[in-house]
């Protein structure tokens, strides 16, 4: 496993961890940050692992030298011509742009991302997500899909969704955005039609009156014929569009106490999915 020693900020070969931080603001909105940009970064050893045992490739790896013990397992699972940086601390919080007291990141390469048709093709449950511009929940919800969805459970994104491979949301979780496929929707929410023609009984995940109430069960809410079901979550606060709601075969809800609005959204996926899915695999 080559190593390969890093002592200056001015290093060429670093140009991909400068100022991360500042990198996702300056590249603007979200269409040309999937557009334009071909890498994403993955932060701490947990995501960092996740990156290296994915599908997705690693363009290299910036470690302290004293996370090589922790991770030399998952470094010699790299190509040998991956390469591995060491750097001291202190050099690189000063090049990452704060303080990054994990040690340990790396840059994995953006690939194409798959039609809705070929996702619809491997999955028997969507989770659709419109206009979720939260980190941290965009980057659960993935998580909720990887635990409690299984190897069948694929996500679409709305047009406007924040990017799952952004540092936070690979965080939060827990590298399993790298796990789940997933889409963008270019036609939202047309392109729900193409999913019930798919076979997929479309579920809108709502606080409303008059909403199918899941309770500890679902024994209201009609099964689906194929057994395949797209479920529809929206933005913490405004919830789903009404052009969403009205696409849905059956809108759906979560009782909760008297006089308590709603729950967090992530949270209310992660019950739908418990409830409404078929165990994981």
């Amino acid at each position: 496993m080559p190593l390969i020693p890093i002592t200056s900020t001015t290093d060429p070969r670093l140009a991909d961890y400068l100022d991360i931080r500042e990198q996702h603001l300056r590249a603007g909105s979200l269409a040309s940050r999937e557009g334009a940009e071909t890498t994403f970064i993955a932060e701490g050893e947990v995501v960092v692992r996740q990156l290296i045992k994915s599908s997705f490739q690693t363009r290299s790896v910036l470690l302290t030298e004293s996370r090589l013990a922790t991770v030399r397992d998952a470094l010699d699972a790299l190509p040998p011509t991956t390469p591995r940086y060491v750097i001291d601390q202190a050099l690189m919080n000063s090049v990452v742009g704060f303080n990054i007291h994990r040690g340990l990141l790396a840059v994995g390469i953006r690939r194409r991302l798959p039609t809705l048709d070929e996702l619809l093709a491997g999955s028997h449950t969507l989770v659709v997500l419109e206009d979720l511009a939260n980190h941290d929940n965009l980057g659960a919800m993935f998580r909720n899909a990887a635990a409690l969805g299984g190897a069948g459970c694929s996500v679409l994104l709305s047009p406007r969704c924040a990017d799952p491979l952004y540092r936070k949301a690979l965080r939060v979780s827990v590298g399993l955005v790298l796990m789940v496929p997933f889409t963008r929707s270019t036609d939202f929410p047309g392109d729900l039609a193409r999913i019930r023609a798919a076979g997929f009984q479309i579920l809108a995940l709502t606080p409303a009156a008059g909403a199918i109430d899941i309770g500890y069960g679902e024994e209201g809410v009609p099964s689906s014929p194929t057994g395949k079901r797209a479920i529809l979550i929206g933005a913490e606060g405004p919830g789903l569009t009404e052009a969403a709601r009205r696409s849905a075969d059956l809108s759906v809800r979560i009782p909760i106490a008297p006089g308590v609005d709603s729950i967090n959204a992530a949270l209310a996926g992660g019950i739908a999915l418990h409830r409404l899915t078929p165990p994981p695999d």
